[in-house]
């Protein structure tokens, strides 16, 4: 996970500071080689990564600003080579972090209708054919932008597919049971992920699974903690039983 450390400040816009972690720089280089193909020239390689990182900057954009409408607070959102991470902080009520999390994906969902109207467009003024390179980035974006939404809202924790669902189970189980059952279906999700990793040799699959576990423990863990603070807090508050007096 990033930290700030290791990161570059790039603007605050709406009270927010946004954050580059310095590897996105080494893993941009190696991506925009890997797309270097379809192209005519660097530029456009570049372009698409660019895009896809304003993508993902508008994502993390919809979490902070929900959280705020809700009366949290969002005040920093870091970059980094897997996407990025809004740092927001809702009030505790179920509703309060559903709007915060679900806000991000919407932001993908509101993408999806913009670039098939700018395809099609694009399509009709001739691009494959006068604008090819420009017409390919169109494209890729907006499949890109499609596949983050699909893989974010798996159920699995800490993604926001795993986060809504704990959003959801905490109306009727409570805080503390729904972080517990969501970190376990992260857990296995995760462990999923990284048979896939092996199954198809995959460093980038392996990379995100090893990724997900860890932010699942640390989310399991952060469970145990919270219950072991409300029995503490249980017996602290609990009055004092009467003592019984023997009958004679």
């Amino acid at each position: 996970m990033p930290t700030r450390g290791g990161s570059i400040r790039l603007f605050r816009i709406f009270g927010i500071e946004v954050f580059l972690h310095w590897s996105w720089f080494l893993v941009a280089v190696y991506e925009v080689q890997m797309m270097r193909s379809r192209y005519s020239s660097l530029a456009w390689p570049v372009l698409e990564y660019l895009g896809l990182f304003a993508m993902v900057t508008m994502h993390e954009f919809g979490h902070a600003l929900a959280c705020r409408q809700t009366g949290g607070v969002a005040e920093k959102i870091f970059l980094w080579p897997l996407g990025g991470i809004a740092f927001v902080s809702p009030p505790p009520r179920p509703g309060a972090m559903l709007w915060s999390i679900a806000a991000g994906p919407l932001v993908n969902v509101a993408l999806v209708p913009i670039f098939w109207i700018a395809l099609h467009l694009a399509a009709n003024a001739g691009w494959p054919n006068d604008n090819l390179d420009a017409f390919l980035v169109l494209t890729w974006l907006g499949r890109i932008n499609l596949g983050l939404l699909i893989f974010n809202l798996l159920p699995i924790y800490p993604l926001d597919g795993g986060q809504i669902l704990r959003s959801l189970l905490w109306f009727p189980f409570g805080e503390i049971r729904s972080l517990f059952i969501a970190t376990a279906i992260g857990l296995a999700g995760g462990a999923a992920l990284l048979l896939a990793a092996v199954w198809f040799q995959s460093f980038w699959i392996g990379f995100m699974a090893f990724f997900l576990l860890s932010r699942a423990i640390v989310g399991w863990k952060q469970a145990r903690y919270l219950r072991a603070e409300e029995a503490e807090q249980t017996r602290v508050l609990a009055p004092e039983l009467p003592e019984k007096k023997a009958l004679l």
